[in-house]
């Protein structure tokens, strides 16, 4: 009888120990003598007079373990889930991955050349070219012209871009700097591709593509690919294995279904506040010209709710040029991310740039099943037909629902998530 042996797994990419600390309040003040005003007005316990209007000057000093210890192997090959609520690490640890910043202890081994894709048109250069662009991002990678010409027509006849290749970036739809941007990341010969969250953006015919060609790049053309996203339904259809992050840590590395059920164990329906000045965006250009500051669910403890009752949430907001019109949105999901609808979109009136606007809405959550949902919010201007996006933060507002009908038997999953009411009876005539 012959002897068999497991060939062992290439890795490519091998963390041990890391950590990322960061130092919160203000760093510097840009110049030296601001940065000499700021140290002398808190040692003599004064205001620093280079602050922004609205920090927590008490942050200063304190720090904050984004990473706290990860250990974690990926093999070649491989596509590598990761998945956290907002604030658990991921996109840190992308960002140390892609050499964006220093850990602050620890190692990281790579095997390879990493393309990264933390947002949308990562390296871009918005004045020139498509074409030049997708040159320049070869170069980066370390690639010779002669490879890049050898990929050229691939990268082009991917984005849907040929018409306009010669065109200046600056001047493309955010829809065409999304193919392109992706094409570019994808088709470039880089060993590790390293995303977050891009497959968010763009139209469901174009993610579909995405999603089959990095299906593609993993299994046959062998490179290794990680993916930062919210969306369990992307991580169900393209990764093969999954790590989940929570305050910096790994608590679950393996099946990508018991992963998911893990992420969901951790999310919290007791957040009531939400700061956005800061948080990442879905669409390019996206918080510029309309940025949403923060969200609450009024007069909440927690974002639960019974069905009974109308949930009100307030949101503040900023613009930077007059609008005639802001339309909003929401988007809502199960806590498994798959989609349940959205709402029809609410005027929120005209805008004065400068200025900072509240506003509070209302939705009726009684034709929900129970459970745990969240929305997204989509900020846009224009009609739908022509919707310009302005503004639709990654952040996911969950809340809540549960039942008050005790004549109502145990909800079965495979119904959906929408609670019909009773049908109406109308009585014939004889």
């Amino acid at each position: 009888m012959q002897n068999q042996t497991n060939t062992p797994r290439e890795v490519a990419i091998q963390i041990t120990g890391l950590k990322k600390q960061y130092k919160l309040g203000q760093i510097g003040g840009g110049t030296l003598t601001a940065d000499l005003q700021s140290w002398w007005s808190r040692v003599r316990g004064k205001e620093d007079p280079n602050v922004k209007i609205g920090t927590d000057t008490r942050l200063f000093g304190k720090t904050f373990m984004a990473l706290n210890g990860v250990d974690l192997t990926v093999y070649k090959g491989e596509a590598l889930g990761i998945i956290g609520r907002n604030g658990a690490g991921k996109s840190t640890m992308l960002k140390v991955l892609s050499r964006i910043t220093a850990p602050t202890e620890g190692e990281i081994r790579l095997n390879g050349r990493v393309a990264s894709m933390l947002e949308v048109g990562t390296g871009f250069n918005q004045e020139m070219t498509g074409r030049e662009n997708i040159y320049m991002n070869g170069a980066i990678l370390g690639m010779t012209k002669a490879e890049v010409d050898a990929k050229l027509d691939q990268i082009i006849e991917f984005s849907e871009c040929g018409d306009f290749i010669d065109t200046p970036v600056k001047r493309y739809s955010s829809g065409m700097f999304v193919k392109l941007a992706f094409a570019v990341a994808a088709h470039l010969d880089s060993e590790i591709m390293v995303m977050d969250e891009v497959l968010a953006v763009g139209d469901m015919k174009f993610q579909q593509k995405c999603l089959g060609k990095m299906s593609d790049v993993a299994g046959q053309e062998g490179r290794t690919v990680l993916y930062v996203s919210h969306n369990m339904s992307t991580i169900r259809q393209l990764c093969t294995r999954c790590v989940v992050l929570d305050q910096g840590r790994v608590i679950f590395e393996g099946d990508v279904e018991q992963a998911i059920a893990v992420y969901m164990d951790t999310t919290d329906v007791n957040v009531v506040h939400y700061d956005l000045d800061d948080v990442g965006r879905m669409n390019v250009g996206a918080g510029q010209r309309f940025r949403l500051q923060s969200l609450d669910f009024v007069d909440k403890e927690s974002s639960v709710s019974a069905d009974t009752e109308k949930v009100r949430v307030r949101i503040q907001w900023f613009v930077t040029e007059p609008f005639a019109g802001i339309h909003m949105k929401m988007n809502l999901h199960f806590r498994d991310s798959s989609p349940v609808g959205i709402t029809h979109p609410v005027n929120l009136g005209a805008a004065e740039p400068g200025r900072t606007y509240t506003t509070t809405f209302e939705f009726d959550p009684s034709l929900l099943g129970e459970g745990q949902y969240f929305f997204y919010l989509d900020i846009f201007d224009g009609d739908m037909r022509t919707a310009v996006c302005l503004d639709k933060p990654v952040t996911e507002f969950r809340f809540e629902v549960t039942s008050t009908d005790l004549t109502m038997p145990e909800w079965a999953a495979g119904w959906g998530r929408i609670h019909f009411p009773p049908v109406k009876l109308i009585e014939d005539s004889i």
